[in-house]
């Protein structure tokens, strides 16, 4: 018998560890270590880890329907039919309207079931689609088990408490579902208290109850038991809530203000340094993200989904001959986009109107880029940045069909191809970016002393250098500065 304390005779040291020699690479095949433990992971991939913690699965499903047994019960997708109205386009952009509302869905949390719409003039001042699609659609949603409908479009207090009334589920409209997104994915304090804004503007005026009890008045001998203080003409409860709606609101706003001369103060502080500013604006999920990524090194947060960011991030970088600029991410825009999010939003809308050059990217790969095109230069004409120097930078460019990307060149003379993701194009862009970067007005020839090379460095991040000579009494530098700086040339002039 073996004892089992003893040792091999053909044991040796560097055998032993010459086995060890792959164990490394195991973990990194079993996906614990794919990356250097010494590289420190951007924000972008701890903010996605953070969203991606919890999940809810459409498959996995209990046979139990009973709701009482609580400990049975399961986090589950809502389950979602979707309603359009087609007043005018063609049956692709109809379809195209409808395929995006069905990604709005999923990005909200839900599971599209089924979708229909109508062919109408306008929609039923009612019910929204006409009273017989109404009884289809009640059917519909008996025979999939929808809990919820989605219309794609805006509706009005009274269509939707008819449509409630009909359908016996809870009915919202696109305003509501992408409210309801923008909730989910703002992360800072400003981002936050814009949405809060914009869904207290949108509820203000759908304040509803059931078996109206929101009309009940509080006031005199039967104040509800208030007593003292509580009698008086009557209030109803509607009135009570619209009130308080209405003061968060005016102290959501005051908040906003005051964000929004911390960033006034960033952005004047930027102009007085004569730093010029470039914003990257666009449809939702364009890549506008990927693309400041690719530009900057940012690490920002990047998702294959709608309005995956919310909160704007500046960059500072510099050109190929040393100049400083400023570039940032903006939200992002979608057809018909709701009023009360664009008024939110203002603030930070306001930098792509205060930049030196819109970075408009466009989905190269979309069914309709067209379309997209057309609905972000809506926002821009809204707040005010129509008049701001455009350039179209077509994304996606692996994924797009040629015949495409060339009909978009032909409409949009003034445009870059690239792909974010792999990288094509984008040194041909930042050429062209830096190019349309605004130069500075005032031309200077100077003799720079050896101890100002401060002048010298300034020159390089705020100016055009276009010669150097040295000489036994200094620098002669010939280019274009701002006016401060070259004010502060002028007594080196030659």
């Amino acid at each position: 018998m073996t004892n089992a304390h003893e040792i091999d005779p053909d044991f040796t040291l560097e055998h032993e560890l010459e086995d060890t020699d792959d164990w490394g690479d195991e973990t990194v095949e079993s996906g614990y270590a794919d990356t250097d433990p010494e590289d420190d992971p951007t924000t972008g991939a701890m903010d996605l880890a953070e969203r991606h913690q919890l999940r809810r699965v459409a498959s996995l499903r209990t046979e139990l329907e009973d709701i009482t047994e609580v400990e049975y019960r399961q986090l589950r997708l809502e389950r979602v039919v979707l309603v359009g109205v087609w007043t005018d386009g063609s049956v692709e952009d109809a379809e195209n309207s409808m395929a995006e509302l069905a990604l709005l869905a999923e990005t909200a949390g839900s599971e599209v079931l089924d979708a229909i719409y109508q062919r109408r003039q306008s929609p039923d001042p009612a019910t929204y689609v006409g009273r017989g699609k109404v009884d289809g659609l009640k059917e519909i949603v008996a025979a999939t088990g929808a809990d919820t409908v989605i219309c794609d479009g805006e509706l009005a207090p009274s269509q939707l408490r008819n449509l409630e009334d009909r359908l016996g589920v809870k009915v919202v409209d696109r305003t509501a579902l992408i409210l309801d997104i923008f909730a989910q994915h703002a992360k800072s304090r400003e981002g936050q208290a814009q949405v809060e804004l914009a869904q207290l503007s949108y509820m203000k005026q759908r304040l509803r109850g059931w078996g109206g009890n929101l009309s009940r008045q509080a006031g005199g001998r039967v104040a509800a038991g208030a007593g003292i203080g509580g009698r008086g003409p009557g209030e109803t409860k509607i009135e009570t809530d619209r009130r308080r709606i209405n003061t968060k609101i005016a102290k959501l706003r005051r908040d906003l203000r005051e964000m929004k001369g911390t960033r006034d103060t960033k952005r004047q502080e930027r102009r007085r340094h004569h730093i010029p500013s470039v914003s990257i604006a666009g449809y939702t999920n364009a890549g506008k993200s990927s693309l400041l990524n690719r530009l900057t090194d940012a690490g920002v947060l990047v998702e294959d989904a709608l309005f995956a960011t919310l909160d704007p991030t500046t960059r500072r970088t510099t050109t190929a001959d040393g100049r400083v600029y400023t570039m940032s991410d903006t939200v992002g825009f979608v057809r018909h986009l709701p009023h009360q999010l664009v008024e939110a939003f203002r603030s930070t809308l306001e930098e792509v109107a205060d930049s030196d050059l819109v970075l408009h990217v466009v989905d190269g790969s979309h069914p309709d880029p067209e379309g997209q095109i057309a609905a972000v230069r809506e926002v821009f004409a809204e707040i005010g940045a129509s008049d701001v120097p455009e350039l179209v930078v077509i994304n996606k460019a692996d994924a797009a069909d040629p015949m495409v990307i060339a009909r978009l060149r032909q409409r949009e003379p003034h445009s870059v191809v690239v792909s974010a993701r792999t990288g094509e194009g984008i040194a041909a862009a930042l050429r062209v970016i830096e190019g349309e970067l605004p130069r500075p007005g005032v031309e200077f020839k100077a003799l720079l002393p050896y101890e100002r090379g401060d002048l010298i460095n300034r020159l390089h991040q705020h100016g055009e250098i276009d010669s150097m000579e040295h000489t036994n009494d200094g620098t002669i530098v010939v280019g274009r500065a701002n006016e401060d700086l070259a004010g502060e040339l002028a007594s080196y002039a030659v």
